[in-house]
Parts: structure tokens; sequence; C-alpha cells
């Protein structure tokens, strides 16, 4: 099945997903990925999500230079992931669907992976691969070059036809789902931050983010467990912002205050860049209504809509990644693999 079908047949769908929520969770171009730290604080950044062949696990991944996200997942495989931006998509009123899950993260075969990542992209958003030629893809191994993170749905909440101020319905795996251990982790440590934000006026960022990026997501822990949910009537306060969150499942109940990620993602109808930003701090509620607090931004990954801009910006971001390729490659006693246009050598 394409990534861009309508939806599953109904004969293969062997988890039992609810067929409410197939058609976004398939076709969706972004979703926001929640993982917690060694200290239990959420984290959320947007990725590409991809329905596995399977059709049991829903799979994003990260670059092997950046790693940080599936290295949090591998620690704790508790994650999330929120699907609430039906953006390049041709779906009338698609629900709002949070997915609670258990990751395991593939890196053992490094080739495979590039395989099929450059083979699902070219599948899900033509557009952006066909941006540059094959011939300089080739060089870009530090971006091409994947781990990817397994995502086996335990809870599927949905709010039909995005309406937030519904409770959501909700589904659960069977008793019996089988959970996938990850992959064993690489050897030394691993590399952090690829950027630095320190001294960075968040402030700057924080109107950019309400005034232009939008779709907001905030992340809570809950009961060990990262929680990302919308946010709407999102504005900008003094330290930090001001909004609403939707009404929730019973079974899912956000604490009154603590530790959050508040993240933001926009894209074009057809992906050929990306904007987002994300910051941690703390957040307090008083029912529906959120007030965060912001500690610090995070760095971003940021795709600037113009193809000039946005192949600057690409290789700037080459220039800092592609040292860590064979470092990252080393520590998974791996070869750097080779970029390559399908799966076949």
């Amino acid at each position: 099945m394409s990534d861009r079908s309508p939806a599953f047949d109904p004969h293969d769908n062997p988890a039992g997903w609810p067929a409410q929520v197939i058609p976004i969770v398939a076709r969706a171009l972004t979703c926001q990925f929640a993982t917690l730290t060694r200290a239990g604080l959420p984290v959320t950044w947007p990725m590409t999500p991809f329905v596995n062949d399977d059709r049991r696990s829903i799979d994003v991944s990260t670059g092997l230079t950046y790693p940080a996200k599936a290295e949090r997942a591998r620690r704790n495989s508790n994650v999330a992931l929120l699907f609430s931006d039906a953006v390049g998509l041709t779906l009338e009123a698609p629900p709002t669907v949070l997915v609670i899950g258990a990751a395991a993260v593939r890196d053992s075969d490094l080739q495979a992976n590039t395989d099929r990542y450059v083979l699902r992209s070219f599948n899900k958003i033509p557009a952006a691969m066909r941006q540059a030629p094959w011939f300089v893809m080739r060089t870009q191994a530090w971006y091409w070059v994947r781990i990817w993170v397994e995502v086996i749905p335990l809870r599927i909440l949905w709010w039909q036809n995005g309406r937030l101020a519904d409770e959501p319905k909700i589904w659960s795996a069977s008793d019996d789902v089988e959970v996938n251990a990850s992959d064993p982790a690489p050897l030394g440590t691993s590399p952090g931050s690829w950027q630095s934000v320190e001294g960075h006026d968040w402030r700057r960022h924080a109107a950019r983010a309400v005034g232009r990026i939008g779709n907001p997501t905030v992340t809570l822990e809950s009961n060990g467990w990262p929680i990302p949910v919308p946010v709407s009537g999102l504005r900008a306060a003094p330290d930090g912002f001001d909004g609403r969150i939707p009404k929730l499942h019973p079974s899912v109940a956000l604490p009154a205050e603590g530790p959050a990620c508040l993240s933001f993602q926009t894209h074009a109808e057809k992906f050929v860049g990306q904007d987002n930003a994300a910051f941690v701090g703390q957040v307090t509620m008083e029912g529906n209504r959120l007030h965060f607090v912001v500690e610090r931004r995070l760095g971003d990954f940021v795709l600037p809509g113009g193809p000039l801009r946005r192949t600057g910006r690409f290789i700037a971001y080459g220039r800092r990644l592609r040292r860590r390729l064979e470092a990252e490659c080393r520590r998974r006693r791996q070869p750097v693999p080779t970029v390559r246009h399908s799966n076949r050598p």
C-alpha cells in the first residue's frame, strides 16, 4: 500500500486499529513524536510518519547524525504520536488522533534503513524528493542515513472531525499484543545536541511561533508516558504562553502542573520545506486552560519555503552534521551506507 492510499483494506488490518483513524495515520505528512528524557521530561518534535509494511506499527525516522530522539525512545519505550495537522491531505474533517505506544529502535542495519527511507520518501513526499538532482542527494548521506523507530499502538484516542471540545473516543490493543525490543544500544556515548541556542532570546522565537508557525502541541508526562495534545487559543504571555487543551478521556489524566514541552510546526500543501519551534518549561493547568512558563528554547530544523533559502539552510546543516556520520557508523560497527535510488544495489 502506498503511503498516500486513502485507507487500509478492511481485511488487511491485523492489529484491529479503528477504521476512523486509519486515513490520517496512513496519509499524514507530519505528526508530533513525543519521548521522555532520562529525567522523565517530555520532548516533542514533528516527524514524517509511515505505516509499517506489516500494518502493526506506525514508524518515524531520525537522521543518524542527530540520534537524540531515537536514543530517548531506546532508553524509555513509552512514546506517543499526535496527528493534528491535515495540511496537504484530501480528507474532509479528519479526526485529531493521539497514539500512545511502545517504541522499538532499529539501527542494526543502516544500509537497509537508508534504502527504506529513500524509497518511502519518494512515495510520500515526492515534491520534496524532486528538489535536488540524484547526484547531489548521494553526497548528502549525513541526512539520508537513518534510524527508524517503530511504534506499536497500545491506545488510540481520537476526536471525531477534530472537535476538541468533545470527549475523544478510545481504542485499546489486545492484552496479547506483541511489543518488540529495540536493537542493542551502540558503543560509547551519544554525541548530544548538534545545535546551541544559549543566549538566544526565546521571546523573538515565541512571537514567530505564534504568529507564523502555529499548530501548537503541548506535551506533559502522565503516569510514565508523554501525552501530546493540541492547544487552541494560544497567545503569548510575558513569561511564556496561555492557551486551552481539548477535553480528554477519563483514562488520560494530565497533571495540574509540571514540566512540559510546547512545540510548533507547519509546512506547505506540497511538502517541500518546514518551519518549527519548540520550548521547554513548566505548565500550570486550571480546568482546560494552561499557562506555560518558558525556561528555554530548543534547537530546530527549519527548511524555509523559498528554494534558494531552503538550499542554503540545508547546506549549512550539512556542514555541521556530516562530520558526525562516520563516528556514528563506527559506534554501530557498520560502514557508512550508500544513498541508493532503490532497494536494489
